[in-house]
């Protein structure tokens, strides 16, 4: 960014681009670190929270645009920075603007503050502060998520918001059960979905259902077992019915609920039986051999790839470990509740994934990674390879890739050697 510049008459219509203008480098963790000079850090850190300042008061603004550049600004920097010290001393400020923009604001405007929200959580952790931010913003998202008038994708990112700051903040398991049953009333909907006379079915309400699914699901995986045992009554035996669903993404999130279910019934009950399993494995084996014509290849390829997965859950008790490296160090994904918990964080972290893995206390907690280890500024040098070095390797990289390629694509490759 420039020079820091007054954010005050920022008023007008065309502010939210030179709001955004500001907070360009914050998308990407890496372009804090990039190489060159050496920074004045305690500078650069004045200069950034100088602009975060004049973002916060931006959401106030009387310009519907202004607000929302200055709400996607945050986000910007919330997912790509650890800013606690900061946020603490202006979480009621945050929070009173979140809640302003959800209540008065339209579409996006709301969309921009529930992911806000979401991050404001992500960055205060688990602690009385993020439990009193809750408390205000809770019953808000409650009342978007249930109003039939407010818009799909606000309702969608309230949804997703509700059960992401529950599944942070809340001790109280009569809140959390509250939380369930509101996003349960939701997605239930679509069991009961009826079809037109012509056989296709209402895709309106589905980018709704699939959220308030996916934050039911995640605020599942810290539910008690004997509620476990409730929940896993209640909807295994109808969740198959979503399989069928003409949206990808529902059929994903209900395929992957129900790996997930199969994996916690199995872990309260060792000899857990599951009545239709025959005629389940049946719908999962069509789905990760789809050939259907009609479908795009790159959804074909996705869904293949997810209910192979899936099936293997279900008829082997499987889970294809996956390895997530972050820094100097490593995370094993080896189940269902791992995964579906990094996925719901890496949805809204997107690419400060990495660097809140590395850095943040409240998700290092959730996945037993321990306090964040600290490396002096020698030991980073020394891991980091030159900008030159890295160009040499990728050059080299590149050129033996080339040669390999072009002969396995030479015609004379096939011709075998008799000498």
């Amino acid at each position: 960014g420039g020079q820091p510049r007054n954010v005050q008459p920022f008023s007008d219509e065309d502010a939210s681009i030179e709001t955004m203008s500001h907070c360009s480098g914050f998308s990407d963790p890496a372009s804090f670190t990039e190489d060159g000079p050496e920074v004045d850090e305690e500078a650069t850190q004045e200069d950034l929270e100088y602009k975060l300042k004049g973002f916060i008061d931006l959401t106030l603004d009387k310009s519907a645009k202004t607000r929302q550049a200055a709400l996607e600004s945050l986000k910007s920097a919330f997912s790509s920075k650890i800013l606690y010290e900061f946020i603490m001393e202006r979480r009621m400020t945050l929070t009173d603007s979140i809640e302003r923009c959800i209540k008065k604001g339209k579409s996006d405007e709301q969309c921009a503050a529930a992911g806000l929200a979401c991050l404001l959580c992500v960055q205060m952790g688990s602690g009385i502060e993020s439990e009193e931010i809750f408390k205000t913003l809770g019953p808000i998202l409650k009342k978007i998520v249930c109003d039939g008038t407010a818009s799909i994708q606000a309702r969608q990112a309230c949804a997703t918001c509700l059960g992401i700051c529950c599944f942070i903040v809340t001790d109280d398991i009569t809140e959390l059960y509250s939380t369930m049953e509101c996003l349960e009333n939701i997605f239930t909907k679509a069991y009961q979905r009826d079809r037109d006379t012509n056989g296709v079915s209402s895709t309106h309400n589905t980018v709704l259902h699939v959220s308030a699914l996916l934050a039911w699901t995640l605020l599942l995986t810290i539910c008690p077992m004997n509620e476990v045992k409730k929940k896993i009554e209640m909807h295994l035996h109808k969740l198959p019915s979503l399989l069928s669903c003409d949206d990808l993404n529902m059929r994903i999130a209900a395929g992957e609920t129900l790996a997930l279910l199969f994996e916690l019934a199995r872990e309260t009950d060792a000899d857990f039986f599951y009545e239709d399993m025959e005629l389940l494995t049946e719908k999962l084996r069509a789905l990760a051999t789809d050939g259907n014509k009609h479908r795009a290849k790159v959804d074909k390829r996705k869904q293949r790839s997810v209910f192979r997965d899936v099936l293997r859950a279900v008829e082997e008790r499987d889970f294809p470990t996956e390895m997530v490296k972050f820094g100097p160090e490593r995370m094993y994904i080896d189940c269902w509740v791992k995964k579906q918990t990094y996925d719901t964080f890496k949805e809204i972290l997107g690419s400060g994934m990495q660097y809140h893995l590395q850095s943040n206390d409240f998700l290092r907690n959730v996945f037993e990674l321990g306090p964040p280890v600290m490396l002096d500024a020698a030991t980073l040098k020394t891991m980091k390879i030159p900008r030159f070095e890295r160009h040499l390797y990728n050059s080299a990289a590149f050129k033996a890739r080339t040669k390999a390629r072009s002969k396995c694509r030479d015609k004379r490759a096939d011709v075998g050697e008799f000498f």
